[in-house]
């Protein structure tokens, strides 16, 4: 089996499934940085009320949510959020990596590169996506 030869479904599927653990790796050892436990047991973090985890929880839920719709929606509307949400999140993503340059935040600068070309490989995939 070559990459041509799988349905481009299980591809977008794939590369959102990679973003998602892109995205729970880089929250995750963020937690090993200086002073982030301290905030966090403080209150004094970026998610420090109910409605910006909210929304951190909406938008961290949208990739989650693209695995499943990559396999399930009918293909106009899959190529449509597969195209919004990609090109969505990899400008999210350069603008955190671009922003995160710091010693300490070399692994979050390197996974948000990592997970804007994976973003870039979802919206070339929907963007070429021929009718069956």
């Amino acid at each position: 089996m070559t990459i041509n030869t799988i349905d481009v479904r299980i591809k977008l599927a794939a590369l959102w499934a990679s973003v998602t653990f892109c995205y729970l790796y880089g929250d995750y050892f963020e937690l090993y940085t200086p002073g982030k436990v301290e905030d966090l047991i403080s209150g004094a973090n970026i998610l420090d009320s109910p409605m910006k985890l909210l929304i951190a929880s909406i938008v961290l839920a949208i990739p989650s949510i693209m695995v499943a719709f990559s396999v399930l929606l009918p293909r106009t509307l899959n190529r449509i959020l597969n195209l919004v949400f990609g090109l969505l999140f990899t400008m999210m993503m350069l603008f955190i990596g671009f922003n995160s340059m710091t010693e300490w935040y070399a692994f979050y600068v390197f996974l948000a590169f990592l997970e804007s070309a994976l973003t870039l490989c979802i919206i070339w995939y929907a963007w070429k996506w021929k009718r069956s």
